[in-house]
Formats: structure tokens, sequence, C-alpha cells
């Protein structure tokens, strides 16, 4: 367990800051929540949590998997900036159906990155990382006061005890890793809630190991019946989830925190399609498609949101620094890729339109085809950019230069691509993707692979 933080600052200062909780959950799709419509998984406590927030019904994630996408969170960085594209190696996939050589992916955070907990304790938060972390070794090398089980490892190998986690005690044999990281972070909120702190709960679950409480299983085996869209044994992930959210939220509101605390709840990247349909999305995890990248965001602050709303304005992970700069009223020079939300969140107006990017110059194989639904079997990712404005969406393959136009207002399972009959819009949208990768020196795969065996 934690230890407590002591701090001079007086009380009316301190509480003129609020805190914050940024919960991450591993691979939880646009689809799988209660409050965005699933009818299976139960996710009573997000359900009642979406009713007390507002609701993005167009949120991205930085990137379609793990790491990049927590390096574009953590530091507000574009993925061309800090070089993490993909989770280990960008050859995935057999070498003879990769066409080009991909960009050399990083593993590492470097430690010149600017990450939220180092903009916040410049303003005097403490704050601990309570779980997957996958940007190097500890947390406490990127400016967080207390690391608990977070490594560069990117999934546990047990979600029951004992937990072979170097930054985590073992608990009794059987105790299961959600319930354990919550109870770490409600001792932590106890232990500091005279300061501001910054609480990042980066849930393992529900990424694989599938692996639930035998009980919540049978209940969703029962419940699913056969049905191939659900997993029975991934439904009792999302319930525990569920309950432990609720528990943490419980824990804010006995303390007297609720008013002050700013909860930010999303997902790192979509759901495991192969596992968990995201449908009417596209594909999942790994795909830029929308299935891999759109995921739930909520954000809780009674001291701004008075009523439950849901906006349709697109937004990103990338948004959550530059909104958490803009309320602690940081003036420093951090410089993001986002942009802050605190104008939505005070009911003020809206972003103006911008561009969302994606830049993926790696390849990412296939896990279950069929229900990936990728452009083809081998690859849910191969090189390319992708660049969403208004409801268009373009993608542009770099191995033969195709391009993909849709309109997510009349086609959000993107299936009928309209490049042809709006060539003048994917040109304007192409040009404005090219001058994003200028402007970011987005590195691109140029060299053929010799090994390539043309099909």
């Amino acid at each position: 367990m934690v230890s407590c933080y002591s701090t001079d600052k007086s009380n009316e200062e301190v509480h003129r800051k609020p805190n914050v909780v940024l919960i991450l959950v591993d691979d939880l799709g646009w689809a799988d929540v209660g409050f965005m419509g699933n009818p299976v998984y139960e996710t009573p406590n997000l359900d009642k949590l979406s009713n007390e927030s507002l609701v993005f019904n167009n949120a991205y994630a930085p990137a379609a998997n793990c790491a990049p996408s927590r390096a574009c969170i953590i530091t507000g960085k574009q993925t061309p900036s800090h070089g993490i594209f993909t989770v280990g190696s960008s050859e995935r996939g057999n070498v003879n159906d990769r066409k080009l050589i991909p960009v050399p992916n990083t593993t590492t955070l470097d430690s010149s990155f600017i990450t939220i907990a180092e903009a916040l304790k410049q303003k005097e938060y403490v704050s601990a990382s309570v779980g997957k972390w996958h940007l190097g070794e500890d947390p406490q090398s990127q400016g967080f006061d207390y690391n608990i089980a977070g490594s560069h490892e990117g999934h546990p190998k047990s979600y029951f005890s004992p937990y072979k986690n170097e930054h985590l005690e073992d608990g009794e044999k059987g105790e299961y890793l959600t319930d354990r990281l919550t109870n770490e972070a409600i001792h932590f909120m106890e232990s500091q809630k005279e300061h501001p702190f910054f609480l990042y709960l980066p849930y393992y679950t529900v990424h694989t190991p599938l692996q639930g409480k035998a009980d919540i299983v049978e209940k969703y085996r029962k419940k699913i019946n056969g049905d191939s869209r659900f997993n029975a044994t991934y439904g009792a992930m999302v319930e525990s989830m569920d309950s432990n959210v609720g528990r943490l939220l419980s824990t804010i509101e006995t303390l007297g925190l609720s008013d002050n605390t700013i909860v930010i709840f999303t997902s790192d990247n979509g759901g495991l399609a192969s596992v968990s349909s995201q449908f009417p999305l596209r594909g999942g995890k790994g795909s830029y498609y929308e299935g891999g990248i759109r995921v739930p965001l909520l954000i809780k602050w009674p001291e701004k949101i008075k009523t439950f709303r849901k906006v349709e304005t697109p937004v990103s992970g990338l948004d959550i620094f530059p909104t958490l700069l803009d309320i602690v009223n940081d003036t420093t020079s951090h410089k993001t890729d986002g942009v802050s939300l605190l104008p939505i969140l005070e009911g003020k107006k809206s972003t103006p339109e911008r561009a969302l990017v994606w830049h993926f110059p790696i390849y990412l194989q296939s896990v279950n085809p069929l229900k990936e639904e990728a452009r083809d079997s081998l690859f849910r990712t191969r090189p390319g950019s992708v660049i969403r404005k208004g409801k268009w969406k373009l993608h542009e393959y770099f191995e033969e230069g195709d391009l993909e136009l849709y309109d997510l207002e009349k086609d959000l399972r993107e299936q009928k691509n309209v490049y042809t009959d709006h060539p003048e819009i994917a040109e304007a949208l192409y040009r404005e993707l090219q001058q994003w990768r200028r402007d970011h020196n987005a590195p691109m795969p140029k060299k053929k692979n010799p090994y390539y065996a043309a099909k």
C-alpha cells in the first residue's frame, strides 16, 4: 500500500485545485458498455456515471493498440513525436507478406517527454500510477510519485494471485487483480484526501488473458447462450471492472471529494473483435476502421458539468493532457498535439472543426480475419495514415497508394468507398494529410521488402 504524502500548502489553496482521476481500461471497446448500447454486458455503475457526465459519442483513441495510444495520452503528443507506433516489433506477420520495410518501432517512452504527472507535479499534485504502464520499466521515472503494478509488461501473467508482478506484492491466493488495483487506488485517495492528487488508474483488464470470476462467467454463459458476438469470460471481466469503478466512485463520495474531483473514464483502443463484436463499427483493436479506434469517453466534474450531455464533436485521447493543463491554469510552454476540451466541459461552445489524424507506418498481423473485417485476411493494419474531418474519413495505404473515403454519417460501418463519387473531398483531405505528415516529420516506409512474395 502507498504511504502518505505531506505538503505545507494550506487547505484553502489546495482545494482550489481539483483532484484528477483518469481511469484507462485496456482494450475496452466502444460497443462493450451499457451506456453505449451493449445489450449483454452489465455496467450499471458506468451507466449511472454516464448520467452524471459528458458522454462523448465520437471519442477516439490516438492509436489502435496499447503502447502507442498510452504514450500519446500521457504526453499529449502524436506518434511521430515519440516513435511508439505499436507493441514490440513493427515487423509483425509473415515477412513474405509485407511489401514494404516498416518504420522501426520504439518501445520505451524517452524521459525527455513531459507527462501529465510531471506537469501536474509543477502544480503541487501528488500522483500515482496504479496498473499497466507499458511505456518503460517504472512510471516513477516519468514523474509519478508512486508506482503500483506498472512495468514494461503489456498484460498480466495472471488475473488471480499469485500475480508474479515485481511491482505488486501478491495477495491471498485467488485474489482478483482488478479488485486489488482498486483497493490500492482507494488507499491512495484516502491517504491524499487533504491534498490535490492525480490518480492514473490504467487497469490491466479487459486485456487477455481472458480470466474472470467463475460465478460471473457462468452467469454470462447462460445469458449469452451461444451467441458468437459475445464472450462469457470477457463479459465477466467487464462486469468486474464496472463493479470496481463503482467502488472507486463510492469512495470519492464518502471522502467528500466528489464536487472537487474530475473523473475521466476511457479506453486505450477499440475492443478486440475476435472476442467481442464492435458492431455497428467495423473491425476492432489494431484496425484503423472505426472499431479499432473509437472508444467510450466520460468526463464527470460536478463543479463545471451540472447536467448530463451527449457531445457529438469528435475528440481524441490526445485532448486529455491539454484539457488538464487548462483546468489547472498551467501557463507554461507545454506543447501538445491535442486541444483543450474545457470550453465544452463548461458548456460555453464547441471546439472549431479540426482534423483528427492517425499515422501507422507499421504492420500488425491478423488474429481472426472473419471478425476483424480488415482489407485482407493477413493483417489488421498495413502501413498507412487516416484522417477524419467532419463526417468524412479518408484512409491511405502506402503499399499501393490506395485511398478509401467514407461518409460516416451515412456509412458508420465503412462499407462503401465513395472516393470516386467525391474526388474533390478526397483530394482535399489527402492534401491536408500530406501537410500534417510534413508538419509532424512523420516517418514513411519507403524501402521495398526484398523477401516479399507477390501473390
